[in-house]
């Protein structure tokens, strides 16, 4: 069978009210009462078939999967995105590992995914392994390199476990000052 939403003639991800009007308009143009003593009566029920089939699919609530999975791969791709972008970050994650298809695109959502959540190190992964997966895809090695650029401006601090600028100040460094500025004015240098 073809893909359900070319059958019904509608974009992928559309709403159901879309989906059965399409399907009501189609099945008026097809009926095969409106083909009686026509010879094109038994197409007229194939392509009724297909179009029953098509709506049946997309109307029942577990498409989702199989949409995925069998038909464009773009389309759990776009799904996915839209889910990001609404915010719904886990509804996404599990999209995903639902159906890993581990190319390029995979990682480079799972790396939006994992940045979302403020996991930086699994995101920076991600990100790595969708650009050398399709080194020449923009979106890739734009996200790529903007993780390089920002890690360019932090140092690893052993001291805090964490991340800094290198122009800010932790709390050693202040102290450092402190106790040197203390120092000098105690002996009447530089007060």
């Amino acid at each position: 069978m073809r893909d359900p939403y070319e059958v019904l003639g509608v974009r992928k991800g559309a709403s159901k009210e879309e989906i059965k009007k399409a399907y009501l308009e189609l099945v008026k143009k097809y009926h095969p009462d409106k083909f009686k003593d026509n010879p094109l009566r038994e197409l007229a029920e194939e392509k009724l078939k297909e179009i029953n089939e098509a709506y049946n699919i997309l109307m029942n609530d577990q498409y989702s999967n199989y949409e995925y999975s069998t038909y464009d791969p773009t389309s759990l791709y776009q799904k996915v995105r839209d889910l990001i972008m609404q915010g719904n970050i886990a509804q996404a994650e599990n999209l995903l590992n639902q159906n890993p298809r581990n190319d390029a695109e995979w990682f480079y959502l799972m790396g939006i995914i994992y940045q979302k959540r403020g996991w930086i190190n699994q995101a920076y992964r991600y990100f790595i392994e969708a650009y050398n997966r399709d080194p020449g895809n923009y979106e890739y090695r734009r996200a790529k390199e903007q993780f390089e650029m920002a890690s360019r401006n932090y140092e690893w601090s052993a001291y805090n476990r964490g991340y800094r600028r290198h122009n800010d100040c932790d709390i050693c460094t202040i102290c450092q000052i402190i106790a040197c500025w203390e120092c000098c004015c105690d002996n009447d240098i530089g007060c």
